[in-house]
């Protein structure tokens, strides 16, 4: 480690930053975040620069840096290496303040890493200077990491922990209770925006000892592709301590669970109930009701042929805090995949979305004529099964045997099959490629518009 990294107090500190262009603008728009007095010495700035930090900064010129430089915390050269930028070096170093030049880590005492800032959690990444732009990479993959509210949680910490201490005097008692309430469910309700609730939770707990009352988070995979999870979703995955997941997430998800989480799957499959509905209620509810953080993972979205809605009806039925963190659904996911527009203004006005399995199995009792208009899409989710029967109804209620469509399976994984027909011969489609589910079955105009489609037209009208 070259550099020992290090934070500055800027509470009533001066700051001096040399340089009147685009690259001192920048450093100066980061000092304005903090409390800091900020001279900016320059003999010549460009247009906007002092109207944009007007009542933020004092400008000198470069003859008169040494009452500032006098009592700088620290100063940054921001202008290009010539004779004037020279001067400021000279100067910085005369009057012994901590000097960056921009560009020119040789020249540094120390360097401006990337910086995140959520209020009184602030990381920052350097690379002694010599990568500024892979800093710049890493602090966008932190970011999504972090939680946004994540700086309001440690304020309310700050404003409790005197209170925290009078409450639990012992050292060690206190530890857990912090490592309780700021990585368990209070931590949850904060990051939510409820700040209310989670001071009622944490002084709660400071006064009984005991654990916070869990949560369950009801979430939403998408339909495999881990890169299409939400950054919501990928956080409370990470932090769970218990995960009851889907049969249709998918490993590669899976694998985002931290390692010393639970994970119990609650799966269904065509024909076998391998847990009972309301056994998947009582799992949340009594993981909870131990403390624990609860995520249950579904595959898509939650709300959609998900049962989520159910879920969350019987969680805060039984008084535990639930949440729900929508997921990019499986029909969004796989059709943006294949190049599907599921409307288009040429094609399709109206998009449909129906479940192909009725509750006690078998077609359910839809309004087929509703299906059939033309200049829409309808898509059908668990609709292999009754393919046939589907594509049948429909012909009959009046939409044209010739209707294109598109049956996807396993959209957005390594072993997605993509084929695409006619709706009079959609059972046949399934059964010429294998396709078990799950599956999409898209049926309206737009299913002939993917390369695949058109590709596949074009071979059948040359034979």
């Amino acid at each position: 480690m070259r550099q020992f990294p290090a934070f500055f107090n800027m509470d009533d500190a001066s700051v001096v930053v040399f340089g009147g262009g685009e690259e001192a603008r920048r450093k100066v728009r980061l000092l304005a975040a903090t409390p800091a007095h900020i001279t900016v010495i320059v003999n010549q700035i460009d247009p906007g620069f002092a109207e944009e930090f007007a009542g933020r900064i004092t400008i000198a010129p470069l003859d008169h840096a040494g009452p500032a430089l006098d009592v700088a915390r620290f100063a940054i050269v921001a202008n290009r290496l010539d004779q004037n930028a020279e001067r400021a070096i000279n100067m910085a170093r005369q009057y012994g303040v901590p000097l960056n030049v921009v560009d020119h880590p040789e020249l540094c005492d120390f360097t401006v890493p990337s910086i995140i800032d959520r209020g009184d959690v602030v990381a920052a990444i350097g690379t002694n200077g010599t990568a500024p732009v892979l800093a710049k990479s890493i602090r966008e993959k932190l970011e999504a990491l972090l939680p946004q509210r994540i700086g309001d949680l440690a304020a309310l910490a700050s404003r409790l922990r005197p209170d925290v201490k009078a409450a639990i005097p012992d050292s060690k008692a206190r530890r857990r209770f912090w490592e309780s309430a700021l990585t368990g469910p209070t931590a949850d309700l904060a990051f939510a925006g409820d700040l209310g609730g989670a001071e009622a939770a944490m002084r709660q707990q400071m006064q009984t000892g005991a654990a916070a009352e869990g949560i369950v988070h009801i979430v939403g995979a998408g339909p495999g592709d881990p890169e299409l999870l939400t950054l919501k979703a990928l956080r409370l995955i990470q932090e769970a301590d218990v995960v009851y997941y889907d049969r249709l997430v998918s490993d590669d998800i899976l694998s985002l669970i931290r390692r010393d989480a639970d994970r119990v799957p609650v799966g269904k499959s065509k024909g076998e109930h391998s847990v009972p509905q309301e056994t998947i209620h009582e799992l949340l509810i009594a993981s909870a009701r131990e403390g624990k953080r609860v995520v249950r993972l579904k595959g898509g979205d939650p709300f959609i042929f998900g049962r989520g809605g159910e879920e969350l009806e019987a969680v805060r039925a039984a008084g535990v805090t639930a949440t729900v963190v929508p997921g990019i659904s499986s029909a969004l996911g796989c059709a943006a995949a294949a190049g599907l527009p599921l409307t288009h203004r040429d094609h399709a006005q109206s998009l449909t979305f129906v479940t192909g399995h009725a509750k006690e199995g078998g077609v359910p009792d839809l309004d087929w004529v509703s299906l059939a208009r033309p200049a829409q899409t309808v898509v059908v989710f668990m609709g292999v099964g009754t393919a046939a029967t589907i594509a049948e109804k429909i012909i009959h209620a009046g939409r044209a045997p010739s209707t294109p469509v598109a049956v996807i399976e396993n959209g957005t994984r390594d072993n997605e099959i993509r084929v695409f027909g006619t709706l009079s011969e959609l059972p046949h489609l399934i059964q010429r490629a294998g396709i078990k589910g799950p599956a999409l079955l898209v049926i309206g105009e737009v299913a002939a518009l993917p390369e695949e489609a058109i590709a596949r037209a074009f071979k059948e009208h040359v034979a």
